[in-house]
């Protein structure tokens, strides 16, 4: 039975999107190359992975002779909302109000994040 495909990016997913929204367009060979040594993967997996970016509607491609070229479709900014809406309905009941209270419940934030935040939501009023 084939998996079912989410409409967000899985770890896999990410990496690759990463690469193309830094450099705008790439072959597969090019992203393979821009990729972090570790783990390293093989040019089938990067085509493979491309082509489901592609099919969720993130990635398109252009022919530049034999190879194709890919280009982001969706910016890494909208990709972001997406997926803390995401995480918001699954985890939060749809509520921006409990992320922001778990957020601010969390031990690992600093004095320069809570300033950050006062700042940002004066700005907000």
């Amino acid at each position: 039975m084939p998996r079912n495909t989410s409409a967000t990016l899985t770890e896999a997913e990410l990496r690759l999107m990463n690469v193309l929204w830094t450099k705008g367009s790439a072959t597969v060979h090019q992203v393979l190359e821009a990729l972090p040594d570790r783990p390293s993967l093989a040019y089938n997996s990067v085509l493979t992975t491309i082509r489901i970016l592609e099919k969720k509607g993130y990635v398109k491609h252009a022919k530049d002779g034999r190879a194709h070229v890919y280009i982001p479709s969706v910016k890494r900014e909208d990709a972001t909302r997406f997926e803390i809406r995401h995480l918001v309905s699954r985890f939060f009941k749809d509520s921006h109000e409990l992320l922001v209270l778990n957020i601010l419940e969390d031990d690992s934030l600093g004095a320069d994040d809570l300033k950050r935040l006062r700042q940002l939501l004066e700005e907000k009023k």
